[in-house]
């Protein structure tokens, strides 16, 4: 689905900007300077762990959380910030210390009692509670803590697991991840990674999940409810997981079962799947307004059509594993997303990826000539704000791009591409000048100049090529 340089201001009481930039010590910086979300992430150090023990009462509307947080200080620390919408925080300590904090916003400032020196790795526990709030985008949706009809899904793309952890939350800070969910009895908790175990005490059942490879906290999900689980593999032995609403189960029972043919299908064009197993969770119309690729099991707001699974499916590579370094550089998820839709219906005998590329082209694609003229409201790797980053141009004008390369270079130099691309950043981050410089470098009797300069960055709608 879904940065300017940001100001630090004064964090824990001290003057000036963000510490370590002269060789002395301060506080870390309150951003990390995402073109479009300023206020995201945090500087000074890096997450390598968030061990996460919560519970939640749906009738009441109410979570407690202790967020355990295993980091390594990249300068200098006297205070480092942590993102935390809402929530009422009880108590925080570094390294088994009690420590000084405060709260200014979405930013929990945290002044351990000593400091932290550069390469140190520490430990800070935050204990919190409250009702979790629905965080809304810049361009309309929602995220964050949603509540449904019989529990609650968190999403967090691009600032929403804020509602529901404390964190670094921002996407070119990766982390693994152990999630212990305590909900009322009769109810399931489901988030990321595997399952690793399930006890019921005093009429409340605890899960818990983990998640050993590096995951961004915008694709962190936590869907509790009544849901009918789901265990298969693929024919490789790929784990899949599923969790579905109840009375989605008889709409989503047929493409669910394709799943593993999917996974299959996707690992042909994109190499091998980067994670220890995949899966769905489907809720109900409305309980989001869009589906969303939360890494291993994609989070779906009604039965899904075969299309939108591949969709989600192809960001475990293109987003989840090879995760963008700020939210500029969202195409690269979209668009490579879009494209693997488009690879889909070409192998499925239903309409080429030229064929496709031409309705667009020609403003035919969609229903309306309204959205035919938005794909050319702006280049895909320039969103003009925030509320763009979702945009129609994202998807489309994207995947555009890659059909353009594909042209360029041929079937098998593409095929070759894609898959080079996700191993190469596999379980990382890149940016969009990362891309076009890995594509000269696979094909450097090639000129993709004008592919950058009309239909990556150009503004408008370019010429028509004259190699469609």
């Amino acid at each position: 689905m879904t940065v300017a340089v940001a100001v630090a201001g004064c964090v824990g009481g001290a003057s000036g900007g963000p510490g370590g930039s002269d060789g002395s010590d301060g506080p870390g910086s309150a951003g990390v300077g995402d073109p479009y979300f300023p206020k995201a992430g945090n500087g000074g150090y890096d997450v390598s762990h968030y061990a996460l023990d919560l519970a939640y009462d749906p009738a009441a509307h109410h979570l407690t959380g202790t967020a355990t947080i295993t980091a390594r200080a990249t300068e200098d620390l006297t205070a480092l910030n942590l993102d935390l919408e809402g929530l009422d925080v009880e108590r925080v300590t570094v390294d088994g210390g009690r420590a000084r904090w405060r709260r200014a916003g979405q930013e929990l400032t945290v002044r351990p009692a000593k400091r932290l020196d550069r390469g140190r790795k520490f430990r800070v526990v935050v204990r919190y509670s409250g009702a979790p709030v629905t965080v809304t985008d810049p361009d309309g949706s929602e995220e964050g803590w949603l509540r449904t009809a019989d529990g609650a899904v968190a999403l967090g793309q691009p600032t929403g697991s804020m509602a529901w952890f404390p964190g670094n939350h921002h996407p070119s800070d990766k982390a693994t991840y152990t999630v212990t969910a305590t909900v009322p009895k009769g109810l399931r908790a489901v988030s990321n990674g595997e399952p690793a175990g399930e006890r019921t005490k005093g009429g409340r059942t605890a899960f818990t999940w983990r998640t050993t490879e590096p995951m961004a906290s915008y694709l962190a999900v936590l869907a509790v409810g009544r849901y009918e689980i789901g265990r298969t593999m693929t024919r490789g032995g790929l784990p899949v997981h599923t969790a579905v609403d109840p009375r989605q189960a008889a709409a989503s029972r047929a493409v669910l079962a394709r799943l593993p043919e999917a996974v299959e299908w996707a690992e042909g064009w994109f190499g091998p799947y980067p994670f220890s197993s995949a899966g769905a969770i489907v809720e109900r119309p409305g309980d989001a307004g869009y589906a969303l690729e939360t890494q291993n099991r994609p989070v779906f707001a009604g039965a899904p059509s075969t299309l939108l699974l591949v969709h989600e499916l192809a960001h475990q590579w293109y987003g989840n594993s090879v995760t963008p370094k700020t939210w500029r550089d969202m195409w690269l998820n979209e668009g490579f997303a879009t494209y693997a839709e488009w690879l889909w219906r070409e192998d499925h005998g239903d309409g080429t990826a030229q064929e496709t590329f031409d309705a667009m082209y020609a403003g035919t694609y969609f229903p309306d000539t309204a959205t035919n003229e938005t794909v050319w409201s702006f280049p895909p790797a320039r969103p003009p704000e925030a509320a763009d980053i979702s945009g129609v141009p994202v998807y489309q004008r994207g995947a555009m791009v890659l059909h353009r390369i594909r042209r360029t270079v041929g079937d098998d130099a593409f095929r070759a591409l894609l898959r080079g691309w996700a191993a190469k950043h596999r379980h990382g981050n890149a940016d969009t000048a990362d891309f076009t410089a890995y594509v000269q470098r696979s094909a450097p009797d090639e000129d993709f100049d004008g592919i950058w300069s009309d239909w990556l960055y150009g503004e408008g709608k370019p010429a028509r090529p004259s190699n469609p």
